[in-house]
């Protein structure tokens, strides 16, 4: 009897042990984003989060996105880090992680098949904090591809884009590691930044010619709130943008706006009150013959997003 005890109670020992041992963790991995891409291209490659991972395309740097610096090379171009196209149809939203540190800043295109583009851009940093939103509506998404840098300092960040029209109004989005962007905003030499109080508001009309146009605007660390309107014609608004930043020098906005056609007129309102102006640069960018971006190889609707040198920064 006594021996039949000790048995049980070795094996208990040995059975309450075993059920106290680790678990080994399977290797987590994030990707940028967070859907399959369209018309059957090849999903997006996943980083690994561990000290051996290496970056595609450029294998001597580790720790996934956090390697990925292009500071001291030319703007990135077709390859397979290039972003595909991914589909939002109206009422939905989707989301990039941006887990990295290092990239400070994302580029951001959207584009429709002619129809309007209804949507709006967020980006999350942390729980309940956003220090950065954007609302977007394009007449023709087809004719003026929405092209906008996003400044993510401080990460991790994450981007949103929500597609606020109906269901029958889908959008192509896609999101790009720009962390040359942010030295590019530097105002070219001659350019004359304009003051905009609060409440007040500035146009800027264009030639023919011109074919699209950077607008910069800043503040010295304030808030800051503006709607940017693109008319072609009297009261006839082709595009709007509504932003909303909580630190106009840390987080600026730098979008190129498209002007295809003749009368274009951007006007810049600083919706804020009076104690916070705010400091604006709208400049032509593409000068020449009618062509959109599209075909100046920003994206395709049945491929990858491809960037050109030319526009991009």
């Amino acid at each position: 009897m006594k021996f039949y005890l000790a048995t049980s109670l070795f094996v208990a020992m040995g059975a309450t042990t075993n059920a106290f041992q680790p678990i080994p963790s399977a290797q987590t991995k994030t990707a940028l984003f967070s859907s399959a891409p369209m018309n059957g291209a090849p999903p997006p490659k996943s980083i690994e989060d561990g000290p051996g991972a290496s970056v595609p395309g450029n294998p001597g740097q580790s720790g996934g996105l956090a390697g990925r610096n292009t500071r001291s090379g030319p703007p990135p171009g077709p390859g397979p880090d290039t972003a595909p196209l991914v589909t939002i149809q109206g009422g939905s939203l989707k989301t990039w992680s941006l887990p990295s540190f290092n990239m400070q800043s994302v580029q951001l295109l959207m584009k429709t098949e002619g129809r309007p583009l209804d949507s709006e851009i967020d980006l999350w940093q942390g729980p309940d904090n956003t220090p950065y939103k954007l609302r977007i509506y394009v007449e023709d998404g087809a004719q003026r591809t929405f092209n906008v840098i996003v400044p993510a300092p401080r990460g991790p960040n994450t981007v949103c884009i929500r597609n606020t029209a109906n269901l029958e109004f889908p959008l192509l989005a896609s999101v790009n590691p720009s962390m040359e962007a942010v030295d590019n905003m530097i105002l070219p030499e001659g350019s004359t930044p304009r003051t905009i109080q609060g409440g007040a508001l500035r146009t800027y009309p264009f030639n023919p010619d011109v074919q699209s146009v950077k607008v910069m605007l800043t503040t010295d660390g304030r808030p800051l709130n503006s709607r940017i309107e693109l008319l072609q014609g009297p009261n006839n608004i082709k595009q709007v943008m509504e932003l909303y930043t909580e630190d106009g020098l840390e987080r600026p906005f730098f979008a190129i706006v498209e002007t295809p056609g003749a009368g274009n007129v951007v006007r810049i309102v600083n919706t804020a009150t009076m104690e916070f102006p705010l400091t604006a640069m709208c400049e032509p960018h593409m000068v020449g013959p009618e062509e959109s971006m599209m075909d100046q190889g920003a994206a395709s609707m049945s491929g990858n997003m491809i960037m050109g040198n030319d526009w991009m920064y």
